[in-house]
């Protein structure tokens, strides 16, 4: 394997090693100048040691959210829907008294089903709250909504790994994104290369949705917009795990730091499809064992329960390491989430908040909890 020198202040570009630089006539590769080539060089640029390179990598994930400010007046009206549901706990709450505790108890339990919850995780938050009342923890309103609160960010957080992108100790991390068709996968990716082009990371981008051609051509886009080289299939019938391979192949041969490969919208009743998931991820691992280090699936943030089964096969095909919740554009069903959490253990690592570049931000289960609740 071609490896940087750790002396040097520069990524300096050697002869092309035929271990990795096998190049198919059926895949084209974008640089930044806009070139098509499947060998093409880029201009040598300063940089610190490769050593020092793979060290911010692995801190990547923490600089990333350290960085990022979570904008919760826009969360409040992604989950406006989940808010009015939700209004009634603020109703219930305002007269309480200890005499119907139970009843009001049963009320929430329902206000929270009608938000999405699911039975299951909605029985559990209730459960929590019923029993601090009893043991005489909670004596007013307000003291039940913070409880009730307090237990929904404890199910998003005390069951989960790290809610950081996790890219491992070595170059290039590979980032698989995977979903449904229609959640916002290639968007999500795209504004993922953004905010890792600016941490000034090296970014190549795989087009492995080959089944819809405007998803390239929308990737390209993207790739463009973020100054991030991409691998394109170049011809009809090249199969996704051929594109993504030679896209992991190039990260490294060129010292590319991330490969984000986009992957083909399916239902995840198809077999088919999912098998074909199954070997992209396959082809990742054969050229770097470690790899994929984060596959993060892109949740419809308007799906509300639907998203459970989904997100129950994805993980089953091709483990799943975090979610990116999308589309909060009002009629987010907020509480689904929180299930999905819950009953799979897998974090929640980014939210989309609207269109532009800059609206992918990494979750936190505290500002999430307070866009719900009104």
């Amino acid at each position: 394997m071609a490896t940087a020198s750790s002396s040097s202040c520069c990524w300096l570009h050697r002869p092309c090693c035929s271990q990795f630089l096998r190049a198919s006539s059926s895949i084209i590769i974008h640089t930044k100048a806009g070139k098509q080539e499947a060998g093409a060089r880029l201009s040598v640029r300063c940089s610190s040691s490769s050593s020092e390179r793979v060290g911010f990598l692995g801190r990547l994930g923490r600089v990333i959210k350290e960085k990022a400010k979570s904008d919760v007046e826009r969360l409040f009206s992604g989950f406006s829907k989940t808010r009015e549901n939700l209004a009634v706990v603020d109703e219930l709450l305002t007269y309480w008294n200890l005499s119907d505790s139970e009843q009001i108890l049963d009320e929430l339990e329902e206000a929270l089903l009608v938000s999405d919850f699911g039975p299951r995780t909605a029985l559990k938050i209730v459960d929590s709250v019923r029993k601090e009342v009893l043991a005489g923890k909670l004596t007013s309103g307000i003291d039940i909504k913070a409880s009730l609160k307090k237990n929904i960010v404890t199910l998003l957080t005390q069951k989960v790994s790290s809610s950081e992108l996790q890219l491992g100790t070595r170059r290039p991390a590979v980032i698989m994104i995977v979903g449904v068709n229609g959640g916002g996968k290639t968007t999500t990716l795209g504004k993922l290369a953004h905010r890792l082009r600016k941490e000034d990371i090296k970014v190549i981008m795989a087009a492995g949705d080959t089944f819809r051609a405007a998803a390239t051509e929308q990737l390209d886009v993207w790739a463009k917009r973020t100054g991030s080289e991409i691998v394109v299939a170049g011809k009809d019938n090249a199969r996704p795990a051929s594109v993504i391979s030679q896209a992991v192949r190039r990260a490294l041969d060129k010292d590319f730091d991330v490969v984000l490969a986009d992957t083909s919208g399916r239902l995840h009743t198809n077999y088919n499809l999912m098998e074909e998931l199954r070997a992209c991820k396959r082809a990742v691992t054969k050229i770097i064992a470690s790899a994929p280090n984060e596959v993060l699936m892109v949740l419809d943030g308007t799906t509300g329960l639907n998203m459970l089964p989904q997100a129950r096969e994805f993980n089953e095909v091709v483990g799943v390491s975090g979610f990116v919740l999308t589309k909060l554009d009002g009629t987010a069903r907020g509480g689904c989430v929180v299930s999905v959490v819950d009953e799979l253990s897998i974090p929640v690592k980014f939210v989309g908040i609207g269109e532009g570049l800059d609206d992918l931000q990494p979750f936190d289960a505290e500002s999430f909890v307070n866009a719900l609740f009104p």
